[in-house]
């Protein structure tokens, strides 16, 4: 992927830098099958390898606790950000999760199962698969990609994590604030931010280690959502199943069509806003909805569908967003 190649070249956000037209379905399916191979690869691996369920637990806690953060980190302190060319795009990422949090409640109308289920599958309509997203745009932008999706995750996840734990509330306990505070992703990107606006640069060794460290967070990353994929509820609440699973894949990318329009966006912010909004459901929805004693078989279930679906629907919404 050109994001993991050595450069300590300082990547530049302008609102546009990257040439985006020309590019089928076909051309941008290449770029995102390996990434997808991947994940069927993790998948395959914990079905057929006997490992352990302590060992992807382990795992998945070095990824989001040392691997993903370095790779935020080394990505945005190397970035110039022009905050006045990313702000509409982060105005159009909070109007279209606002959305999405809307269309997820709306489910609790539209559906008589227990509020378990609704809790649980709320989190369906808005929250992202960093991993893949991050894997996506570094294949397709290299580090520009990468630091833009950071710098929108860095205020995207802690709204997610917010609206999740306030509805997940009622089944459990959770302390939020320390949860959005103590979020590696979000201190991360927060210090990256901070190191580029300054100016400064890392010692030449420091800024090496970060580099081997942020190589090994994605396909690692990316084997880990593999190996947390259930199919063992595809027929539990079918109805919040596939409605949550249309409004994420469906609707929503639309809804971020049309604000990123209005607001002018083109070029990499344009792209990097339907990347965001077409994402399959993050692995992490299922870990708080089990943690705060939610229905875990659902949101699981759509988790695998959003993400094995996500194979084709995402392809399409960026040929037609480079169109």
């Amino acid at each position: 992927m050109p994001a993991m190649a050595c450069n300590t070249t300082r990547a530049r956000l302008p609102a546009s830098t990257i040439t985006t037209s020309g590019h089928t379905v076909m051309d941008i399916a290449r770029v995102i099958l390996p990434i997808f191979m991947l994940i069927l690869l993790g998948w395959g691996i914990r079905q057929r390898a006997g490992l352990g369920e302590t060992f992807w637990r382990d795992l998945e806690k070095m990824i989001y606790f040392v691997f993903f953060p370095a790779l935020l980190f080394h990505s945005l302190s190397h970035a110039r950000i022009d905050f006045d060319a990313a702000l509409p795009t982060l105005i159009t990422g909070i109007l279209f999760t606002l959305a999405g949090m809307a269309l997820g409640w709306l489910s609790k109308y539209l559906f008589h199962d227990p509020p378990s289920v609704f809790a649980s599958a709320f989190q369906c309509s808005f929250r992202f698969n960093s991993y893949i997203m991050l894997a996506v745009a570094g294949a397709l932008h290299g580090k520009e990609g990468i630091a833009a999706v950071g710098l929108l995750m860095g205020f995207l996840v802690p709204m997610a994590n917010v609206a999740s734990v306030a509805v997940l509330a009622r089944h459990g306990e959770g302390n939020w604030l320390r949860e959005i505070l103590g979020n590696p992703l979000i201190m991360a990107t927060a210090g990256g931010v901070a190191f580029s606006f300054a100016g400064l640069r890392l010692p030449e060794i420091a800024d090496d280690i970060l580099e081997l460290l942020a190589r090994a967070s994605l396909p690692l990353g990316l084997i880990a959502v593999g190996a947390g994929l259930r199919f063992d509820a595809l027929n539990h609440a079918r109805g919040h199943l596939w409605y949550g699973v249309s409004v994420k894949l469906i609707a929503l990318p639309a809804i971020a069509w049309g604000i990123a329009r209005a607001f002018g966006l083109t070029g990499l912010w344009f792209e990097t806003a339907i990347l965001f909004a077409a994402q399959p459901v993050s692995t992490v929805a299922y870990v708080l909805a089990v943690r705060m004693r939610g229905d875990g078989r659902i949101i699981a279930a759509q988790i695998a569908l959003t993400t094995l679906l996500a194979m084709f629907t995402l392809p399409a919404w960026l040929a037609l967003a480079r169109a």
